[in-house]
């Protein structure tokens, strides 16, 4: 399902978070946002979940505009994954992916074989099917993040969005969540993902969406966009593009901070 967002502006008391952004991502893609703190990404992913009203704009998710659905049927389209999410206590790894069936729930809609048989879809996809019974806090940080997304994909959505996936996870864990992305995108599913890792960005994601002060200042395939001027506009810093070796993905190398001062956040 192609998700398309137009014209987006969005904020809160005194401060404009997002100007005037648009996007499209195809079926099946995965859309990296990048840029410094503070300059709209997390929002940005937040409106189109429909957790933050817009000032203006669209998001469409297909054919709907998904702040013309009720809250169920928007949830029925598309997931978030927030940065730091929250599982209640002594939770169960297969407790915390039942969640995830949650929209699927009704008056007249109790759980089901077909809820059964997607946590369990969502727990092999995750790899993590041998944990169903272990408590999440009793887990490293890369299976908890693998739960967390065990039960995103419950939900069964087409679209998935997820905000710092790889936040405070060490460099294996990192790939790790990384590769499943994308193995969750080859089966269909249209991922938007906010990374702080630009190198890590480029590598993954079929397109990246650059933005500063709420505004995309950049946007396209990573080996066209990603460049010495781009790290400069967006951090502040001058940087080396290598490319890898392996895959030919722009490669991130850090040097000194250019002459202007960094920006905000």
């Amino acid at each position: 399902m192609e998700l398309r967002v137009e014209q987006l502006t969005a904020g809160y008391p005194g401060h404009l978070a997002v100007r005037g952004v648009d996007l499209v991502v195809p079926s099946g893609q995965v859309v990296a946002v990048v840029g410094p703190n503070g300059c709209g990404k997390s929002t940005l992913l937040r409106c189109m979940a429909r957790l933050h009203q817009p000032d203006s704009g669209r998001v469409f998710a297909g054919d709907a505009d998904v702040w013309r659905l009720n809250q169920r049927a928007a949830a029925h389209r598309i997931a978030l994954l927030p940065q730091s999410p929250q599982a209640p206590e002594a939770v169960t790894v297969a407790g915390l992916v039942r969640y995830g069936r949650h929209p699927h729930q009704g008056l007249f809609r109790q759980w089901s074989p077909d809820d059964e048989r997607a946590v369990d879809r969502a727990l092999r996809a995750t790899g993590v099917t041998a944990l169903g019974d272990r408590r999440l806090d009793q887990l490293s940080g890369g299976q908890r993040q693998r739960c967390w997304l065990a039960m995103a994909l419950a939900q069964e959505t087409p679209v998935l969005l997820l905000d710092e996936p790889t936040s405070a996870l060490d460099i294996g864990h990192a790939v790790e969540v990384l590769d499943l992305v994308r193995e969750i995108a080859a089966e269909g599913r249209t991922i938007v993902m906010v990374l702080h890792d630009l190198a890590a960005a480029a590598r993954y994601a079929d397109a990246v969406v650059a933005m500063r002060d709420g505004r995309v200042v950049a946007a396209g395939p990573p080996r066209e966009i990603v460049d010495a001027a781009l790290v400069r506009e967006l951090y502040g810093i001058e940087a080396e593009i290598l490319t890898a070796s392996a895959d030919g993905a722009p490669v991130v190398v850090p040097g000194v901070r250019a002459s202007r001062s960094a920006p905000a956040g």
